[in-house]
Order: C-alpha cells, then structure tokens, then sequence
C-alpha cells in the first residue's frame, strides 16, 4: 500500500467549478487504493435537473464505470462537505473503504449529524470516516457562495 496522499484539494477545485457553473460548491474524488485518482466531480444537481447529481454519486458513477464493476472495494472517496444520507448509503453499497470529509452539515449530513446512516444495523458496509480534511477551506466556500445568493 501507498504511503498516505491526500486528495482533498482536487476535491476543493471540483467545488469552486460546481460554484462557477451555479452549483451549491462540493466536490469529490475516488482514489485507488495506490493512490491514483479513478474519477473527480462536482455537484450537478441544477445543470442535469437530478435531485441525485450530488458530487458523491457522480464520483462513485463514474469510477465504477471507469473500472467496469459495481463495488469499489479498498478505494477511497474524499469530499469537501459531510455527505447526506444518500451519499452515505451509495458510499456503503459500493463498499467504499475510507471517507475523508471536510466541512460537517448539521442541516444536511448524514454521517456525524441527523440519522448518522453508518450506526444502523440495515448498513452493511462502513467505511473508516475521517472528518474535518480541510474543513476550514471547505466552510469557507460555501459560506462564500451562500452569501453571494442573499
């Protein structure tokens, strides 16, 4: 095994493009368990009219297409914002190995906030979660976006 990389800054470019594009800003990154990066996105929910165009899903879309399997076993998945139930439940089905979040979501998440989708018995797969990679960075983009749109 690799000795530890982040890619958390890939994941903050995908969100400040998710902002450009009129995006809420987070983004994702899918990196093989050597290190190298499978698939990189950003939100889309707006531009594709999908409720489900979260940078989360799209990242796991992508790198199980890439791969060509359905389960994304040792890899590991890296985001700029807690993921939300959704997400949580995908990372899990597609037996993600190690989340690595920065900013928590109290309104939204749902890994450390609101229904904590890894403590229930109906999750069959939990990842390692490491919280708070570049959280500050991670806040502050979307303070900064929020506070353009009031």
């Amino acid at each position: 095994m690799s000795p530890f990389r982040s890619h958390m800054q890939l994941a903050l470019d995908e969100a400040q493009a998710a902002a450009l594009r009129g995006e809420v800003p987070v983004g994702a990154v899918i990196a093989h368990p050597d290190g190298r990066v499978i698939a990189a996105a950003g939100n889309r929910t707006r531009e594709l009219n999908d409720p489900t165009a979260h940078a989360e899903m799209l990242v796991i879309r992508a790198a199980c297409a890439a791969l060509g399997q359905e389960r994304l076993t040792g890899y590991d998945l890296y985001v700029t914002l807690e993921p939300c139930p959704m997400c949580a439940m995908a990372m899990s089905h597609a037996r993600i190995a190690r989340l690595y979040y920065g900013a928590s979501d109290p309104k939204s998440g749902g890994v450390a906030q609101g229904p904590r989708v890894f403590s229930h018995a109906q999750c069959h797969h939990v990842p390692e979660i490491y919280d708070g990679l570049r959280a500050g960075d991670a806040g502050a983009l979307l303070k900064s976006f929020f506070d353009r749109l009031r």
